[in-house]
């Protein structure tokens, strides 16, 4: 028994390989956004830039950290004031999952703080849960988890 491939065939398996490789750029590409925009964050944390974060955090918004869990406006506010600075980040590695409209970023880092008057350094690994709405993407909830130096992230 012979088979023949018909045009048909080929031109529908070529679309459909474009289609999956197109949505894994694309894919790729939201994922590095994020890890750009998780980025920029600890920036605008260090800057006690407010203003930029303000947009960033959804109204919904939940952070855990060390000494507690609270919403978006007390996290503000405690960026503005200065209760915790957030004095330099460094990120030692990034994973990022999309799953539809919402994503998760896992950061490891190095935290240097001042915390309610104290120089601090930790190691954590942060756990962001983003969501998009309107096209923008927005911090629904940010975890700190504190961890030992040698901690990696599984990819």
């Amino acid at each position: 028994m012979t088979y023949s491939i018909t045009p048909n065939i080929v031109s529908a398996t070529v679309a459909m390989l474009a289609v999956v490789f197109c949505t894994q750029v694309l894919a790729s590409e939201e994922s590095e956004a994020l890890a750009e925009l998780s980025q920029q964050k600890w920036q605008w944390m260090s800057d006690k830039n407010v203003k930029e974060l303000e947009p960033l955090f959804h109204n919904d918004a939940k952070f855990v950290h060390m000494s507690g869990s609270w919403k978006k406006q007390r996290e503000l506010d405690i960026i503005k004031e200065g209760s915790i600075w957030y004095k330099n980040t460094k990120v030692h590695d990034v994973d990022v999952e999309l799953i539809g409209d919402s994503a998760v970023v896992w950061s490891r880092i190095t935290l240097e703080a001042h915390v309610r008057g104290n120089d601090v350094s930790n190691e954590f690994t942060t756990t962001e849960v983003f969501v998009k709405e309107n096209g923008q993407w927005q911090i629904l909830a940010l975890t700190f988890s504190k961890v030992r130096d040698s901690h990696k992230i599984e990819h």
